[in-house]
């Protein structure tokens, strides 16, 4: 039920109505047409900008136009009051029995209340995370880990068919040396004092894997030149880093469909595949580059490579794919993993990167442009820095890891859920702060708290109806006199709730899952404030003693509260709370 979606079908029908007779020019475009809440409550529950959007189009007087469609508006029986505003916007005031309904509405759809069939099953791939597989997860993962894996769960219940996909870099140097640093807690393990000089990994989560290879091969390795161990030793080091990340993500409640691995692009004829469907486009030639801007490096000198011709589709210089000596540069292997996924068949393609790829944006997007003829489109996320405090002071270092704290470091401190909840409590390109002290905050300041605190309340007020006597499931609640909840404050969180479908489907169209975490706060004050509320005026108190009739009513607008924070944490990936410690 997405009351703003029926609320415009009426907007659109009286718009109609009002062509047919003359009051309008015939062939109007009524697309932006757009029905939401005002901007001050005091105006209307919503508002319309139908004469503002037609009135060029139409060659009319905004005001006319809102002047006689407030007219047919008032028509409708959900529709109290159609009032023009300024120079021609409307403001509607509804029926106290259509926000009944939506708590009617919640209660017997249950969590699918709000679920969308706006995707209508198009498949969507979502690559997140994709660490190169040297170590543990750091905390900078542990923000695009939770973002990827929220929006993966909020496209899925706006109706899109969701691939959750990581990539495995590799294919690269970067395993060489992993290689090469478990070698020597290989050696350590045999008992032999090892120096870790610059570029090997020196953590901590390394020893384990030492000692489990030596457990596998014995000395076999020991004393011998890298030619003999390197390879194998490589691809087994790679395995148990892939099995501590898998760990790590099942820790945070990650689970992805697909990994991928770069390594599988080499050698296959992926790469030249991929590189020949842009050829066969005239998107590839030999050339020299100009050199980067604003000065030369001293070092640079023109050499003819094989580039691709991404200024095509819209990047602002023509990239490499191979360099003068014959090698595949970074972003050929890129080029063709993309290409097998537009190939995979899906419909859309979504990248969370870190800040720190930001220039890689335009060339991948004219990649995927050019490999599908511009019909599957990729929209690449950005997941900004993530600053830790512990104390007031930053917090910094992870014994395990050696240089940076990771995502079991955070986990293990305040929980998945929490963890989750406040990684979306800002946009994903703005920076966050996390404070250990503070997420664990019992205090309206805390956003996990505060939400957690209102669904736990809820199932406090309904274990306590129950003690009394008092039926409480949903299927009776949903049949309770609702006309019952005709007071201001309960109204105001009715109304609420009815935003619920048109968020989730915005959230879902700008892929911006923080938008979820911001209503359920705004939700979640709303239910505080009618609790507080009851403390002063006792017809508000959910309970009603000795008045079932009144009190389901009551409750049941709790309970569907209840089932939307319910379905908004699921979407975020967190177990909302039955009672608060």
């Amino acid at each position: 039920m997405n009351l703003f979606s029926e609320i415009r079908v009426a907007v659109i029908d009286a718009l109609n109505a009002m062509q047919a007779e003359g009051a309008l020019p015939e062939g109007l475009d009524f697309k932006n047409v757009a029905v939401e809440p005002p901007r001050d409550a005091l105006h209307g529950d919503m508002a319309t900008n139908a004469a503002m959007v037609l009135a060029k189009p139409a060659k009319m007087k905004p005001r006319d136009i809102a002047d006689v469609l407030a007219g047919k508006l008032a028509e409708d029986p959900r529709v109290e009051v159609a009032e023009v505003a300024g120079p021609g916007f409307l403001n509607l005031r509804l029926s106290a029995g259509l926000w009944q309904g939506v708590v009617k509405a919640a209660l017997e759809q249950g969590t699918d209340f709000g679920r969308s069939t706006m995707g209508a099953g198009k498949k969507v791939n979502v690559e997140y995370v994709s660490a190169n597989p040297t170590g543990p997860l750091h905390v900078g993962h542990t923000r695009g880990a939770v973002f990827g894996d929220a929006l993966a769960s909020l496209l899925d219940f706006v109706g899109f068919d969701v691939t959750r996909e990581y990539y495995i870099n590799d294919g690269g140097g970067q395993v060489d040396v992993l290689a090469r640093s478990v070698y020597l807690r290989y050696l350590e393990a045999h008992g032999q004092d090892v120096a870790f000089e610059d570029g090997t990994y020196p953590g901590d989560y390394l020893v384990p894997v030492g000692e489990a290879l030596k457990a596998k091969v014995g000395d076999a390795y020991v004393g011998k030149d890298e030619d003999v161990w390197l390879a194998e030793i490589r691809e087994f080091a790679t395995d148990a880093m892939m099995d501590l990340i898998r760990d790590d993500l099942k820790a945070l409640g990650v689970e992805m469909d697909v990994f991928y691995s770069e390594k599988s692009l080499y050698g296959t004829g992926q790469i030249e595949a991929a590189l020949k469907s842009l050829e066969d486009k005239g998107l590839i030639y030999e050339g020299v580059l100009e050199p980067p801007k604003g000065k030369k490096p001293e070092d640079w000198e023109p050499r003819e490579q094989t580039l691709f011709k991404s200024t095509e589709h819209g990047d602002d210089v023509d990239r490499p794919v191979k360099k003068s000596d014959g090698a595949w540069t970074y972003f050929a292997p890129d080029i063709a993993y993309h290409y097998d996924k537009v190939t995979r068949g899906f419909d859309a393609l979504i990248d969370i990167f870190g800040a720190d790829h930001g220039g890689y944006v335009k060339r991948m997007k004219a990649a995927v442009s050019a490999l599908s003829g511009g019909e599957v489109p990729l929209d690449i996320k950005l997941t900004q820095l993530v600053k830790l405090f512990k104390n007031g002071e930053p917090f910094k270092m992870s014994k395990r890891a050696g240089t940076f704290v990771t995502l079991r470091d955070v986990v293990d401190q305040v929980g998945p859920d929490v963890t989750r909840f406040v990684m979306l409590t800002r946009k994903n390109d703005a920076p966050l702060d996390f404070d250990f002290d503070k997420v664990l905050e019992q205090s309206k300041d805390n956003p996990v708290f505060y939400v957690q605190y209102a669904h736990a309340r809820v199932c406090s007020v309904i274990r306590n109806a129950e003690a009394a006597g008092i039926t409480a499931d949903d299927a009776t609640l949903a049949g309770a006199d609702l006309s019952k909840l005709d007071h201001a404050a309960e109204i105001t969180v009715a109304k609420k709730l009815s935003e619920w479908p048109r968020l989730v489907e915005i959230a879902g169209r700008t892929n911006e899952p923080h938008r979820i975490a911001f209503y359920l706060y705004e939700l979640a004050g709303e239910l505080h404030a009618l609790y507080y509320k009851g403390n002063d005026d006792t017809s508000l108190r959910f309970v009603q003693e000795g008045d079932a009739d009144t009190s389901q009513a009551k409750i049941a607008l709790a309970r569907a509260v209840a089932v939307v924070i319910s379905a908004g944490l699921g979407i975020l990936g967190v177990t909302p709370a039955q009672e608060m410690r």
